[in-house]
């Protein structure tokens, strides 16, 4: 019988290839044909799996994007007791700071969506989707600090969510101009979650 191909995990093993361009050199100048170097295939084959560098790419951010949510919950799920707002808010935020080899990947292939996105309409869709979920989860975390009054309530929660998202994506580009050591970003991160985080019942 022929060997039945995982299309899938094809798929996971080019966007690797991706990666390891995007660690290195950066994907500005990439080709699918360097990409499919990298991946030790040929460029027919891999058009067989994205016909185009932007299917490539969005392919690749959904994965990266899959691993550092698998991530942050291990990390939350681990911990010993039921975590509080604050505790998740921050390991979220965290797992989004470009902060090891693979989290800087992932913010890099980002980058380059980000790039062809703000001249592509179809892309510029796609990019913005997940913004109001994320900041959607981070409001609800924010109002349920309110009620436990580790947060004041004359915050606007949808707008302090928005604020958090911002501040990662400042703070991500800085760590990689080296303006920001990873550390002093979450120092800056903690600095910010402090304040916010300043009601009767915060510690």
């Amino acid at each position: 019988m022929p060997k039945k191909v995982d299309h899938e995990a094809r798929r996971r093993e080019i966007s690797q290839a991706l990666w390891r361009i995007a660690s290195t050199r950066g994907l500005e100048g990439a080709s699918l044909r360097d990409v499919a170097a990298e991946a030790g295939i040929s460029l027919g084959r891999l058009q067989h799996y994205f016909r185009t560098k932007d299917e490539m790419l969005v392919f690749a951010l959904r994965h990266i994007e899959t691993l550092a949510q698998q991530r942050i919950r291990a990390r939350i799920e681990a911990l010993d007791e039921e975590p509080t707002p604050r505790v998740v808010l921050r390991a979220c935020l965290t797992g989004m700071l470009p902060l090891d080899e693979q989290s800087r990947t992932g913010f890099l292939v980002g980058v380059a969506h980000f790039h062809r996105a703000v001249h592509d309409p179809s892309l510029r869709t796609d990019a913005r989707d997940g913004i109001p979920r994320l900041r959607a989860f981070f409001a609800d975390q924010l109002r349920t600090a309110m009620e436990r009054g580790e947060v004041r309530a004359e915050h606007d929660a949808e707008a302090e969510a928005m604020v958090l998202i911002c501040l990662i994506d400042g703070l991500s580009t800085y760590i990689l101009l080296d303006v920001h050591t990873p550390e002093k970003a979450v120092e800056l991160l903690d600095m910010h979650l402090a304040r916010l985080f300043d009601g009767a019942g915060a510690g």
